[in-house]
């Protein structure tokens, strides 16, 4: 039996599926017109207050008190007929060609950029100069922030303000409202500021500088950013040229005036005090980090992490001479002080006598491209050996003895040039030996170690055993070395128990629209109790017998460590060709630095001169401790300090300490001319599995040598000493 089958009706599955599809669509419609609406209805109204309010940002400190508010410094608003044609065809012809051709957004600048960005050309916005405008006004500028909610109810409120005011009325809403740099907020403001002089009177070049900078005025900052600012208001030149607002001669005569031509000296007109700058401006760096908003140009309200007293009792130790004898006024200090219970940065200050007309200048509290010499021995070297088991107690033994760097043929040198022979762990710290901190580096591993940095908070490309005495990095970036900020974190880990803290300056932002975001600690614990307080023990010797002895406080238990970076030969050459009348002792240093601890703070400080090839000499080297010891006395009243509780994990025999499961061996000797076999430690104590017992610590604690070591002050590398020579 055959079964005939109905040949389909193709023209009624068509049908099916047009219907189908049509009722998609006009669903889709619906839905999507049904949130523009929404959108539409829930977007701000367009007021003649907020069009020309001011953009304010206020800033508190941790007590909740105003300490700053960004946006409130005097300003000029320029009446439409005070704009010059010149500014006006400068604007349009950078930010929006077919400003007087659209009605508040172009859909003809819309389908291009979307086109262009499509063909992977330059990325292209399509904002209007109204819609850029409503920006500044309501919302935030972050690219962080464009939302569908947001584009669309910036669109709308564009095209009301079409509706609302002429295209001369949104122009001179614009000019009295883009941000300037160093403070100024309006085009008329920044001419006063920068020229001493009214819109009218400026040069077509100037004019062109102005109209350029609100895209991203700090980056296109003629003072600071030279070099960027002219290439910008060329830009803006070559469209004034393409859109015939200007002559060829015109154009090639502004092209060929300098950036700085009629730049006058700033002054400063910061309505906060100046001891806030450098602290102010890590403030702002972060809240665009974890909000996408620019205190500058949204007004929000931030709650910081700043104790005004701290950092004023550390503005007056920088800046005067009640605390701290300097050189000179150009000698520079840069510190950061941290509450090691939650990385709270409470105090930091990046110079000394900074010009008063400078805002949110370089902070080189956060920099990393200076030296900060031995202060890494303990996070690069003996703590990761606490912590995988390289050594189980403060009395383990090493050589100090003539070593080259693994693999190389390159010596390692102490600061005096001497050796020490076999000594302990604490002693080796305690003197600041550089042999002994290069071989415990080569025993953790460099994989290891790297690890255990990374967990502080300080990272490098690659790991040298170099970087076992030194944070020097062939990589200049920020993100690389160390700086008092990253240092004082690092060791507050040591001071509360094996914590990491990340560094936190806000812990609170809220938004124009009441809206709260809060920044809770961000913590990991990086290394056991047992190995912080190891450590600890260890680097209050630093305090009380070695080379940071003029960091201590009488009665105020602390911990810490001394750095001093040095010259290589080469720029020591240099320096003695450029001073031939100098007459230089040994202690000739670039960078000398302190990092201590108590068990509340954390203070980190670098000193030097900003060029790096003026060097430190006598006079200079104990500055860094002068500054910590000043500073920690201050935060921490003796009659209310406390020592750190030592860890269950750990015992004491003698003054040495000993991980459960290990403890002293034997009396041990040094001797004075000791060689060592190898670049492994010379353990001194025993684990539990030992058949050997006894609880003789080792004898002697002072190393034995012929050169003095029992100095107070850590002494820099003599004249011309080899690279690697550090302390």
């Amino acid at each position: 039996m055959v079964i005939l089958l109905k040949k389909p009706n193709l023209k009624k599955i068509w049908v099916v599926f047009a219907n189908i599809a049509l009722a998609s669509f006009i669903c889709l419609f619906i839905a999507v017109l049904s949130l523009v609406i929404y959108y539409v209805k829930s977007a701000p109204t367009l007021t003649e207050e907020a069009l020309t309010a001011t953009v304010s940002s206020k800033i508190y400190d941790k007590d909740n008190n105003l300490i700053a508010d960004l946006g409130s410094e005097k300003r000029s608003n320029a009446k439409t007929s005070e704009i010059p044609k010149d500014l006006v065809n400068a604007i349009v012809a950078i930010e929006d060609r077919r400003f007087f051709d659209h009605r508040g957004i172009d859909v003809i600048r819309i389908a291009g950029s979307f086109i262009n960005n499509l063909k992977g050309g330059h990325l292209q916005g399509g904002s209007t100069l109204d819609q850029q405008f409503i920006k500044l006004t309501y919302f935030s500028t972050s690219s962080h922030d464009q939302t569908i909610k947001r584009k669309i109810q910036e669109a709308w409120l564009a095209l009301q303000l079409e509706r609302r005011n002429t295209k001369q009325e949104i122009l001179t809403y614009y000019i009295n409202k883009v941000f300037m740099a160093n403070g100024n907020y309006g085009m008329k403001t920044a001419a006063k500021a920068y020229y001493r002089k009214e819109l009218r009177d400026l040069t077509l070049p100037q004019l062109a500088l102005l109209a350029g900078m609100p895209q991203a005025p700090n980056q296109y900052d003629p003072y600071t950013q030279p070099e960027a600012a002219k290439y910008r208001r060329d830009l803006v030149l070559q469209q004034m040229l393409e859109e015939k607002y200007i002559s060829q001669e015109q154009y090639e005569g502004a092209v060929l005036t300098e950036i700085t031509d009629g730049l006058q000296p700033l002054s400063n007109t910061s309505a906060y005090p100046p001891h806030m700058d450098n602290y102010l401006k890590e403030v702002i760096e972060e809240v665009e980090a974890k909000t996408g908003y620019n205190l500058l140009t949204t007004g929000i309200d931030v709650y910081t992490n700043v104790d005004v007293n701290a950092q004023k009792q550390l503005w007056d130790i920088y800046n005067s001479d009640t605390y701290v004898s300097y050189p000179d006024e150009h000698f520079q200090v840069a510190s950061t002080v941290v509450d090691v219970s939650n990385g709270h940065v409470i105090a930091q200050l990046g110079s000394r006598n900074q010009a008063s007309n400078v805002s949110f200048g370089t902070n080189q509290a956060v920099e990393t491209n200076r030296d900060f010499g031995s202060t890494m021995k303990p996070i690069t070297d003996y703590a990761p050996a606490l912590e995988y088991g390289v050594y189980k107690s403060t009395a383990d033994l090493i050589v100090d003895a003539p070593y080259n760097y693994p693999a190389s043929n390159t010596p390692v040198y102490n600061w005096d040039r001497t050796y020490y022979g076999s000594m302990t762990l604490k002693a080796a710290i305690q003197y600041s030996r550089n042999v002994p901190a290069v071989k415990t580096l080569e025993a953790v591993g460099l994989e290891k170690a790297h690890k255990f940095l990374n967990s502080l908070g300080i990272s490098y490309p690659e790991l040298l055993y170099s970087n076992s005495i030194s944070s020097n990095t062939t990589d200049a970036s920020s993100k690389y070395g160390a700086s008092s900020e990253k240092m004082a974190a690092a060791y507050a880990a040591f001071a509360n128990g094996g914590t990491y803290y990340k560094p936190q300056y806000v812990n609170k932002v809220v938004f124009s629209d009441g809206s709260t975001k809060e920044f809770a600690p961000e913590g990991s614990r990086v290394m056991t109790p047992e190995t912080a307080y190891m450590m600890t023990d260890m680097m209050k010797s630093v305090l009380t017998y070695g080379n940071g002895l003029n960091a201590a406080v009488p009665g105020l238990p602390q911990a810490g460590k001394t750095g001093t970076a040095n010259y290589t030969d080469a720029e020591m050459e240099t320096i003695l060709a450029n001073n031939e009348a100098a007459n230089y002792s040994s202690l000739v240093v670039p960078d000398e630095n302190f990092v201590g601890y108590t068990t509340r703070y954390a203070m980190a400080v670098w000193t030097g001169y900003t060029n790096r090839q003026t060097p430190v000499l006598d006079n200079g080297i104990p500055i860094a401790t002068d500054v910590y010891r000043n500073m920690m006395a201050y935060l921490n009243p003796v009659d209310t300090a406390t020592d750190w509780e030592m860890p269950s994990g750990v015992n004491l025999y003698g003054s040495y300490l000993y991980l459960d499961g290990s403890y002293p061996q034997y009396t041990y000797t040094p001797s004075t001319n000791s060689t060592p076999s190898s670049s492994t430690p010379v353990p001194s104590s025993s684990d539990t599995s030992s058949s050997t017992t006894g609880t003789t610590e080792p004898a002697v604690e002072q190393p034995q040598t012929s050169a003095s070591a029992s100095t107070a002050q850590e002494q820099p590398a003599p004249i011309n000493p080899a690279p690697s020579s550090s302390q």
